[in-house]
């Protein structure tokens, strides 16, 4: 698996641009005009990770298979998109289909593109965003409130869980706190999540800075301050560059970054920041056929991750032949790896580590 970001925030602030270079396409229609996205663009895009290459290098694999990652590109808010302002509606139901929202924040000036509330202000528009999205939650909770509290009167058990865990996510809500930051227990969190609540999505803030600011400015400070605060992810790009880097071919590309002195692009951090927020990690399969990259969450165990090449696997699981990444390479591949006792058969029980290369074996 990989993972499904949604790409919000007001209209004008860089979303479409960020979303067609990140994508490396044009689906988007990136202009200057309040929702030019209507229908939310769908792009998928390869996790781009240096040690696959590796792997496919000392393999000598015959094609490279990165995990995937997709991107959503969603309507501009505005104020009253809880009560269907503008795309409202549209908006609210796209971001519950996401895993993880990064809110693209306006951190330039320009005063040939215009602010929908005629003013920079990152945070604001961060709390704006926010705001219609607590104010959804809410609504929704409320409406739901009424008939769980009479299943709860009359016993049943699933009910009482539900309805404490909603005047929970209430309480936060009508002080102004995103659901996310709900105190819960280890019990509480997989059915507090299926209250499926817009504002308890990991966050990531995407500060889009102009070209002169590729390392921050004082409102990008702002939000990694805020962000710090919050325990969300931040990332400092600037859409017009990654959307001219998009255009260059790979060398082109790498000359670019070298100019501009950026180690990559910033592709890569918004990967690494997803990953971090919805705590995934990668391992690999390496032979002469592929070599290809595949994504569990933190603390899946061999049957599961095996589950996720193929079901078969999972269910007639036998072990899993796995060799750590930095023994794979100092070996120089997996025969060696073997030979240097560096290869661990490991069970059911065994938790994947990020960056194992492994063969399941498996009965059919």
């Amino acid at each position: 698996m990989g993972f499904k970001c949604g790409i919000v925030g007001l209209p004008n602030v860089g979303k479409s641009t960020l979303f067609n270079a990140l994508t490396e396409t044009a689906q988007a229609a990136a202009a200057n005009y309040p929702f030019s996205t209507i229908d939310p663009n769908v792009g998928e895009v390869g996790v781009p990770d240096p040690r696959l290459n590796r792997l496919a290098e000392i393999a000598k694999s015959a094609a490279v298979v990165p995990t995937r990652l997709t991107f959503v590109d969603i309507a501009g808010v505005v104020k009253g998109a809880s009560r269907g302002e503008g795309l409202g509606n549209q908006f609210l139901s796209h971001i519950r289909e996401v895993d993880a929202v990064a809110y693209v924040l306006r951190c330039f000036e320009d005063s040939e593109v215009s602010h929908v509330e005629g003013r920079i202000d990152p945070i604001g528009d961060a709390d704006t965003v926010e705001t219609e999205l607590m104010l959804a939650d809410l609504e929704s909770l409320e409406r739901r409130r009424e008939p769980l509290e009479k299943r709860a009167k009359s016993g049943e058990k699933d009910a009482k869980l539900a309805l404490a865990l909603i005047d929970k996510a209430l309480v936060g809500l009508r002080a102004g706190t995103p659901a996310r930051h709900a105190r819960l227990t280890a019990e509480e969190e997989r059915p507090f999540q299926q209250l499926q609540l817009l504002t308890a999505k990991p966050v990531l803030y995407v500060c889009n800075v102009d070209e002169g600011n590729i390392a921050g400015n004082a409102w990008s400070d702002k939000v990694r301050a805020r962000a710090e605060a919050e325990g969300a992810g931040c990332v400092v790009i600037s859409a017009k560059i990654e959307a001219e880097l998009a255009s260059l071919s790979a060398a082109d590309r790498q000359e670019y970054l070298r100019h501009l002195g950026l180690p990559e692009p910033g592709l890569n951090q918004l990967i690494r920041e997803g990953y971090r927020l919805l705590k995934l990690i990668t391992f690999f399969t390496a032979g002469p056929k592929e070599a290809r990259a595949w994504t569990v969450p933190v603390g899946t165990k061999a049957p599961r991750a095996a589950g996720v090449i193929h079901t078969d696997f999972e269910r007639g699981f036998i072990r899993a032949e796995t060799i750590a990444y930095g023994d794979y390479v100092a070996a120089g591949g997996e025969v060696a790896a073997k030979e240097a006792g560096k290869m661990r058969l490991e069970g059911k029980d065994y938790i994947v580590r990020d960056g194992d290369v492994m063969l399941f074996r498996f009965a059919n």
